[in-house]
């Protein structure tokens, strides 16, 4: 009861949050089989998100990375992040369903899967298409802070969440929004609404409390967090191992990670980010404007080096205030794939044109 499982999300969170999935395949295979010694329960290795990167920016084949990659590892069971959504477009569902198959094909049978809107009536219908095609699928419950987002809400969602039957549940804190005290008050809420199922806790750091939270959590129960590896932890992505596990160990509890074949994989990254440019993941302020717009991590380093190919990096501010008003204005959707994504682009564009709604992108109108 003492141990503390740990899902490591270097590779696809971690890097998504800080370097903008900047990072190459050649990078990650270099430092494969040196992750695979670490002792993490499961890894995030790959996600949606990857392929548009990948292809467009890098040059790159994603699938070398899902097939070459995927060899490496031998000891660690290793997750794909997504499911049968549509993403940012809509795609056909045979597109959708042959991309998992052949994920599944490389050996990947485990995912974390969102429905953006904690519809647990749609991810019932994913899960379904998922299981069939070998997936075990984690499905996530998505915090948030808005009008909409009471104790009530949460203690329902959990219980649809585990009406679906998934393999596991995760709470998300994709945004970096709660704090010790929800914490305290959330977590009870939705072990006693999941029954039996295994919970994992998920949570980025861009208002420097989700380490505290970590504490919380593990002082209610929690057995199973999400961490990155530094430089790639801290800053927008999750806490990192080495603090999630002295924490714990000070609480006498035992982390179940080899911490001395970790510092390699540390040292490697901090190689790279150097050699690349990438930034070095940092312990964040608290920031209050964090509840006002909400954007999350990965989509702040996407926006930043968006506006900075323009020309305009000196804009994220403004765009990132227009956000908090168009979420509104929108009705309070979870700032989370690809809903975030159509609230921070309007809002984008809104300040570039100078002109509120001057221009809607079709994304939006769907």
């Amino acid at each position: 009861m003492n141990e503390i499982h740990i899902i490591d999300t270097t590779l696809r969170d971690g890097q998504l949050s800080l370097w903008a999935l900047g990072m190459r395949t050649g990078a990650m295979l270099a430092i494969a089989e040196q992750m695979d010694q670490c002792g993490f329960q499961s890894m995030e290795f790959f996600g949606f998100a990857g392929y548009i990167k990948y292809v467009r920016e890098h040059k790159e084949n994603p699938w070398d990375w899902m097939g070459i990659g995927a060899k490496k590892f031998r000891r660690t069971r290793l997750r794909y992040h997504g499911g049968l959504a549509t993403g940012f477009e809509k795609i056909p569902r045979s597109v959708r369903l042959l991309m998992i198959e052949r994920v599944v094909a490389h050996g990947i049978t485990l995912t974390r899967s969102s429905d953006p809107w904690n519809d647990y009536e749609a991810s019932a219908v994913e899960i379904d298409g998922l299981k069939k095609l070998g997936m075990d699928v984690v499905v996530n419950i998505i915090y948030s802070v808005s009008p909409r987002h009471t104790d009530e809400y949460y203690a329902q969602k959990a219980r649809e969440a585990a009406g679906i039957n998934p393999y596991r549940i995760c709470f998300k804190d994709v945004g970096g929004l709660l704090t010790p005290e929800r914490t305290r008050t959330l977590f009870p809420l939705i072990q006693k609404n999941i029954g039996d199922l295994p919970l994992e806790f998920h949570a980025h750091c861009n208002n420097g409390m989700a380490p505290f939270n970590y504490v919380e959590a593990i002082k209610l129960g929690a057995n199973t967090l999400h961490t990155a590896i530094p430089p790639l932890a801290n800053g927008s992505s999750q806490p990192s191992i080495f603090n999630v596990a002295s924490n714990a160990q000070a609480l006498g509890y035992e982390p179940l990670v080899n911490l001395d074949a970790i510092k390699p994989v540390e040292k490697h990254f901090t190689f790279i980010a150097k050699r690349e440019g990438h930034p070095i993941g940092a312990p964040r302020e608290y920031d209050h404007a964090q509840y006002l717009h909400q954007v999350p991590g990965g989509m702040i380093s996407n926006l930043r080096h968006q506006l900075r190919t323009l020309g305009m990096e000196e804009k994220l501010p403004a765009v990132l205030e227009e956000a908090g008003r168009v979420r509104a204005e929108f009705g309070y959707p979870i700032m989370v794939t690809p809903l975030a994504q159509f609230v921070g682009t309007q809002a984008a564009i809104n300040v570039i044109a100078g002109e509120r709604y001057k221009e809607v992108t079709d994304q939006s109108i769907q």
